[in-house]
């Protein structure tokens, strides 16, 4: 199966997705010269759309020329079912760079990032619930489920920072993902109750 780029939009509908065209100066795309390319899009692109068009690209070379990064696999405890293994953080510099490992079983909370970020599935699948707002006079923070899509290796998604879903690893292996995100506005940063039809900053 053909390995498939989506986007997951503001009001969460996830669709079809063209990356720009990117070719890589070198035979081996490293991870600094990736964080390089990187930071040039975001001080030249403002626009969070058009970030995601040009950086999924660069995450796809990533991850098809530096196969270190996907035996860098976090183990999680059964007790906990998920972790994370950080690749890059660095103090005042809006990027995070993770890899993030599921046990089957696990469900996420339903959130938001408030911030753009794009999710590479190296292993395993992974379903995504697409969620929406639908406030009215009793609840403002009613959600309601709009779709979902599973993803299978090789397969990249992008989230707009108002974008809601949970995840929800399938089949009999840990599902292991490339994750990055942009600076998020914590204050815009949800953990969503579908049944309570309230949300929390989280």
């Amino acid at each position: 199966m053909e390995s498939q780029n989506w986007i997951v939009t503001d009001d969460s509908q996830c669709l079809p997705f063209e990356p720009r065209e990117f070719e890589s100066p070198v035979e081996i795309y490293r991870l600094y010269r990736f964080l390089t390319d990187l930071e040039d899009i975001l001080q030249s692109t403002p626009d969070d759309y058009q970030r995601l068009q040009s950086i999924c690209p660069l995450v796809r070379t990533l991850l098809t020329s530096s196969y270190w990064i996907q035996m860098e696999n976090p183990q999680p405890s059964a007790k906990r079912g998920w972790a994370i293994r950080t690749l890059y953080k660095e103090p005042k510099f809006p990027l995070t760079v993770q890899l993030v490992t599921w046990l089957p079983g696990q469900v996420s909370k339903i959130h938001n990032h408030a911030a753009w970020g794009i999710v590479a599935l190296i292993s395993g699948e992974e379903k995504n619930t697409f969620w929406r707002r639908t406030a009215d006079a009793e609840f403002e923070d009613r959600i309601e489920p709009v779709g979902e899509q599973v993803l299978v290796p090789g397969d990249i998604i992008g989230f707009m920072p108002d974008a809601i879903h949970h995840v929800e690893p399938l089949g009999d292996e840990p599902t292991i993902t490339f994750n990055l995100y942009g600076e998020a506005n914590y204050d815009r940063r949800f953990q969503f109750d579908a049944i309570s039809h309230t949300a929390k900053n989280f």
